[in-house]
């Protein structure tokens, strides 16, 4: 591959490049020498160009180096790839917003509302006020959870069912009859849990299209957008770019999660996770931003419509309400204050409640392993941010990074 990268000026996009240079200074005192952080790389462009590129510490234990083309796992910024594909299908008449999701998922017809019972007891249901709807699968409103919040008796009910083993347990046909069988934390838009919805929407684009997900994301989105190091496996000729992966232990520190050599990453999952199974580098997922960025379009090759776009960064909870208000979750890659949710994505609806600099109208999302990016349409600013330890929420890396990046603008 050409790693060569061209960094336009950023006097020329209204950045003061010694402000953009302070960042990955910081960045090193704070998270690299403490040893909190095993790498950094940051990406800020501005109108799809790149104005600061900046990449710190070791890929591997071996001390090799982190570079243009290393690889991280993405997780949850695997959801907006998601959520593009399916609103490709509705640019096609085959499936809409608002379609019950037992429509294409027979599966989840009769899905009831949890009413006691669990930790052994059989679990007790009453009827769903609304049907669930694919818009509540695209903002989170479902009624779907995560087992590993640890918080209820149906997030325990995932953990035995191992609904979120992606090498190991169900594959996507089965996690959807599984899910079948398990009721929901509440009513479909009546709350906002981070969970597992994105994967049935993967599981809809499976059933909607025809394609296995991996296909349909090779065929439709990373062929077109030249996404060449964006997939679900490392091949074996790129694992040696694959970094290693950590994850944080209170009162110890952090801990290798995943060893590049050794990934599971480098097999094919059993569970293609549209929910967060990918792997990419920030180049790779810096052209997905420019294309949304470009209404949708980039170099040429169209992927969803402008308006499609606009919809789905829009918020969409209900009442425009916001997280602060609706959400029922223990964790999110978001602030709460001030944020709705649109179609894939967190959306920024008021700057001053959000305590951070940034636009009304920007949208972004996160992964577990402290990755970022955002979108903010209004400055025509995109971001970048790689790195591989979990949670994601240990450290406030990311209202620091969008802090130090926005106070750069003259």
């Amino acid at each position: 591959m050409d790693r060569r990268m061209k960094i336009s000026k950023p006097a020329n996009h209204g950045f003061d490049a010694d402000r953009l240079a302070a960042i990955d200074g910081f960045l090193k005192e704070r998270y690299l020498d403490s040893g909190k952080l095993p790498n950094t790389q940051l990406l800020v462009a501005h109108e799809g160009k790149v104005v600061h590129f900046a990449s710190q510490g070791a890929a591997r234990e071996d001390g090799t180096a982190i570079d243009e083309g290393s690889l991280f796992r993405i997780a949850s910024m695997t959801k907006p790839i998601t959520s593009i594909a399916f609103m490709m299908l509705v640019e096609q008449g085959k499936v809409a917003v608002d379609t019950p999701v037992h429509h294409v998922l027979p599966e989840f017809k009769g899905l009831g509302v949890y009413n006691g019972g669990g930790a052994g007891v059989p679990f007790q249901t009453k009827p769903t006020s609304e049907p669930m709807r694919m818009v509540d699968l695209l903002r989170h409103t479902s009624g779907l959870t995560y087992g590993f919040q640890n918080r209820s008796n149906i997030d325990a009910a995932y953990r035995e069912a191992k609904m979120e083993n992606w090498h190991g347990g169900h594959d996507l046909q089965g996690f959807v009859a599984a899910l079948g069988k398990l009721p929901l934390e509440f009513s479909p838009g009546e709350g906002w849990n981070y969970s597992v919805s994105t994967d049935v929407l993967g599981a809809v684009v499976e059933r909607v299209s025809g394609q296995t997900l991996d296909a349909f994301f090779h065929d439709h989105i990373f062929a077109p957008l030249k996404m060449d190091d964006t997939f679900f496996h490392v091949p074996a000729d790129k694992i040696d770019r694959l970094t290693d992966c950590y994850t944080f232990v209170a009162g110890t520190g952090r801990i290798m999660y995943d060893r590049g050599d050794k990934s599971a990453w480098s097999r094919m999952p059993k569970l293609l996770s549209g929910g967060g199974g990918l792997v990419s580098t920030a180049l790779d997922y810096h052209r997905f931003c420019s294309m949304l960025l470009g209404g949708g379009e980039l170099d040429g090759a169209r992927i969803v419509g402008r308006k499609t776009i606009e919809l789905m960064t829009k918020n969409h909870l209900p009442g425009n309400s916001d997280l602060a208000t609706m959400s029922q979750s223990l964790f999110s890659e978001a602030a709460n204050a001030g944020t709705g949710f649109g179609l894939g994505f967190a959306v920024n609806m008021d700057v001053a409640k959000s305590m951070v600099p940034g636009s009304a109208g920007e949208y972004y999302w996160g992964g577990m392993f402290s990755t970022a990016f955002f979108v903010d349409p209004v400055e025509r600013i995109t971001m970048v941010f790689m790195t591989q330890m979990s949670p994601s929420n240990v450290y406030p890396i990311r209202r620091e990074l969008k802090t130090m990046i926005y106070s750069a603008l003259t």
